[in-house]
Formats: structure tokens, sequence, C-alpha cells
């Protein structure tokens, strides 16, 4: 009886603090409601990334996760990997897809190279101190958590919201890209960009 109330307990401050940190993410976000993403700078597999570093045709396809992740990540980086490999040359050189990594604890840059390796030559791998991806994060609407894994090898994982944000060089969110093991939408949202 006391193991479930303790439990009850644990599940009610769970429940508190997601609620407190949503609402905390929906007045970091535009009167509108939306994400008001902005400038990215973060030391990345390589060298320093900046969205100002991309050409004026160019967009990046941003990516919330972390390397550890057993699920939607890889997904999504699958996801990417394949509409990348169905633009044309051209169109590819005008796409730089980006995975902003919200676990700086183990994601080491040289734990990302490897990672966005898998992926493709084109794909950047970045992350910051705790206090840069939450401000970036907040920016973008992006809500996630630690969650502690006592009896996992893992340890911990990360809870986060798994949209895809297309980008320009000066932060512009272009398009909002929800979750989908699928391409399509990412492909039709790329092509809407890209005038294809």
């Amino acid at each position: 009886m006391k193991q479930q109330r303790i439990w009850a307990m644990g599940a009610l401050i769970v429940v508190v603090a997601l609620g407190g940190l949503f609402g905390y993410q929906q007045l970091r976000q535009q009167d509108d409601g939306n994400p008001r993403g902005g400038p990215v700078e973060l030391p990345s597999t390589q060298g320093d990334f900046s969205l100002t570093q991309l050409e004026d045709d160019q967009l990046a396809v941003l990516f919330f996760g972390y390397t550890y992740c057993p699920d939607v990540c890889p997904m999504s980086m699958a996801v990417m990997r394949q509409v990348m490999q169905g633009l044309d040359e051209e169109q590819r050189r005008r796409v730089v897809p980006v995975l902003v990594s919200l676990d700086p604890e183990r994601d080491t840059l040289e734990r990302l190279s490897e990672y966005v390796g898998y992926f493709g030559d084109d794909f950047v791998g970045a992350t910051g101190s705790q206090e840069q991806l939450e401000e970036l994060a907040g920016r973008y609407g992006v809500v996630w958590r630690r969650v502690e894994t006592p009896d996992s090898a893992m340890e911990y994982t990360i809870d986060h919201s798994s949209s895809l944000f297309l980008v320009d060089r000066e932060g512009t969110i272009l398009q909002r890209v929800l979750y989908s093991p699928t391409p399509h939408p990412l492909r039709a949202a790329l092509e809407q960009e890209l005038g294809g």
C-alpha cells in the first residue's frame, strides 16, 4: 500500500512537471503559438556550425534528438537519408540535414560524427551546453526531458518532441514537418521549398 502511494506521488510529480514544462515552452513561443525559430550556432561534426553559413538558396532540415534514442531518432534520420537520396544533385546541394543532440553528456562530437556518418556525408551532428540547448529548443518549441532508467544499461533516456524544421539561413521556419515513419511528408515539404 505504501509503495503504491509512493508510485502515485511520483507519477503525479511527473505529470505536474511535464505540464509546467509544456506551459513554459508555450510562453516562449510566439503569441500565435508557433515556434519562433532563429539562429542556430553550435559546435558540430564539421566545426562550428551556424545557419548563417548556408547560401541564400540553401535550407537546413533540423531534427532534435540523440544518438542513443531507440526508435524515433533513427527512424527520422533514415527518412531524411531516404529523401536526400531521392533528390537530384542540385537539390541535394541546397539541403543540409542537421541532428541537434539533446544529450550533450553522452553525445560527444566524435560519437555524433560516427552516428550521422551512417546516414550520409551531408549530415551534420551538433550539440552544445545544457543552457544553449534549452534556449534553442525553447525557440523551436521542442519539449524534452531526461528520464532516469535505473534498471536499464542506458541509465537514462531523453523524451523529446520529434518534428523536423525546414529553416533558412536566418533561422526562419519555412515548414514544420510532423514525425512520420514514411518519407512522403518531408519530401513534399522539400519539393515545395525547393521549387521542385
